[in-house]
């Protein structure tokens, strides 16, 4: 049936209107949606671990590289190069494990160094992300502004990313500190397949260093990957 310039109009027009109500919906959904730290079990029961039975210390790492297990944040931070690394820390001994001067390295097979994101990393990359680093476009329809801070990164995003990092100072005795690690992998294709993960220099309770921990991510590859 012919339709006159007018009924195509307000075809247009309901279009308009309905993609931008099923965007805002979603964006209302992201909004009310607040981050929670996931509850940490013993390092042991983690694919990728290195337990350490002299010290009683063991040391896992679980990356959020697909979908349904980064989907805990409200930014999808691998769509900006960026790859959330769940660390945990658990203390099987009757000491404190001091972790003030941890240090924390990915290495990949290919011998490249990644050190952990800063705070001011996480922001810079948020606030002016490159077209290469997230892979999208933007929308083609104005969208409401969200409060914002340190550039253009909203304040709920600033929270959550305090909330995020690890940044337990010790582990008391029989307990585990947990926290997330983010690494810029940006220019590495695949930065799991043959990499290594190291954390060193925790001290025990009188001081003495603890000798590093060394954990191959193919540990984590090669296991079953269990769905919620």
């Amino acid at each position: 049936m012919h339709k006159w310039p007018f009924e195509r109009g307000l075809l247009a027009c309901y279009r308009a209107v309905v993609l931008t109500s099923v965007v805002l919906a979603c964006l209302s959904a992201n909004a009310a949606k607040e981050f929670a730290m996931p509850e940490a079990h013993a390092a042991r029961t983690y694919p990728a671990h290195d337990e350490h039975t002299n010290e009683k210390i063991t040391v896992a790492v679980d990356p959020y590289d697909v979908e349904y297990k980064a989907s805990i944040f409200s930014v999808n931070y691998r769509n900006y190069g960026m790859l959330p690394v769940f660390v945990v820390v658990t203390n099987d001994g009757d000491q404190p494990v001091a972790l003030t001067d941890m240090k924390a390295e990915l290495v990949t097979v290919g011998r490249t160094k990644l050190l952990p994101a800063t705070t001011e990393d996480l922001v810079r990359r948020l606030s002016h992300p490159t077209r290469s680093a997230t892979g999208v476009n933007p929308l083609p329809i104005p969208l409401p502004r969200q409060s914002k801070v340190k550039g253009a990164v909203s304040a709920k995003t600033m929270d959550e990313i305090d909330r995020s990092q690890f940044e337990a100072k010790a582990v008391e005795p029989h307990s585990t500190a947990r926290g997330f690690l983010f690494f810029d992998v940006s220019d590495v294709s695949n930065p799991l397949a043959g990499a290594n993960f190291y954390l060193t220099d925790l001290h025990d309770a009188k001081g003495n260093e603890i000798m590093y921990f060394e954990i191959p991510l193919e540990k984590y590859l090669s296991a079953p990957q269990e769905k919620p």
